[in-house]
């Protein structure tokens, strides 16, 4: 073969392979952690009252073989548990209110708040908090309550973990619903002197409780049933802030997401099912 015709086949080889190259590129930003973080990241929406959409909003709807209600109102809703994020793979995709996902802009998916709300959510680690506007539906994974769009992940510094332990707030502009009957005041009842099973002091401040208990004998069956099921870093606290006394059984500190996960699946084996995310 010529050398002319040698460099015209290398050329076109090497054009290919540039073109392959061009077509494997991410079409759309930083998909996982470790990526190129965005210049400006985007500011908190301004909560405001919107009218609810017509997509995503139930009564009932179903996702992976499961039915979830969807809640009438999100006032006075907060829950702690664990955030996730999605990202690239859903980007520009449609969300359960047919609006299309953007990965950049302070967004969210629940399972159960009204679409849209706008909630208030805090890294319960770092104390970093971001609103987000609730326009999708998920995550469809369990102990997950909430997922946050990559900007807003990406706020909260979450990115590399992925998730986090974390405190959503709704911001709510609906009517308050009407007001319970007054309940008689307590009877001021002296407290009792039996002595409290407390941790040692640590730095870490978020433990689950698994109930608050008006006897304390109801109290310490819960921490021996915890004991006996493996659950070493459990205490009962004595609460004297009202009367009369609670005691309310915890366990902790918690580390991370992980520890948190498998606390909680060791807690559904006890037959323990509700559980709350607490600081101090």
């Amino acid at each position: 073969m010529r050398p002319e015709r040698y460099v015209l086949v290398w050329s076109l080889v090497l054009v290919m392979l540039l073109a392959g190259c061009a077509g494997k590129s991410p079409k759309h930003g930083p998909p996982r952690s470790g990526s190129v973080i965005p210049r400006d990241l985007p500011e908190d929406p301004v909560p405001r009252k919107e009218p609810k959409s017509r997509h995503g909003n139930g009564p009932y709807y179903e996702a992976l073989g499961k039915r979830y209600e969807v809640m009438g109102s999100s006032y006075g809703y907060q829950e702690r548990g664990v955030a996730s994020w999605y990202g690239n793979k859903f980007h520009g995709r449609q969300t359960s209110s047919h609006e299309r996902y953007d990965m950049y802009a302070m967004t969210a998916a629940h399972k159960a708040l009204p679409l849209p709300t706008y909630v208030r959510v805090r890294n319960l680690r770092n104390h970093k908090s971001v609103i987000v506007r609730v326009n999708d539906r998920g995550p469809f994974v369990a102990n997950r309550i909430i997922d946050l769009s990559y900007s807003a992940a990406l706020r909260l510094d979450m990115i590399r973990q992925g998730t986090s332990l974390v405190e959503v707030t709704a911001i709510s502009f609906d009517e308050p619903p009407d007001p319970p009957p007054v309940a008689p005041a307590p009877i001021e009842v002296k407290p009792d002197k039996t002595k409290a099973i407390v941790p040692e002091k640590t730095e870490a401040d978020i433990y689950v409780q698994v109930g608050a208990f008006g006897d304390a004998e109801n109290a310490r069956r819960r921490f021996a049933l915890l004991r006996s099921g493996g659950v070493g870093n459990a205490f009962v606290l004595e609460d004297y802030s009202q009367a009369p006394a609670l005691y309310r059984v915890r366990i902790g500190p918690i580390a991370d997401v992980v520890q948190y996960d498998s606390l909680v699946a060791r807690l559904q084996n006890l037959g323990i099912s509700e559980t709350h995310l607490v600081t101090e």
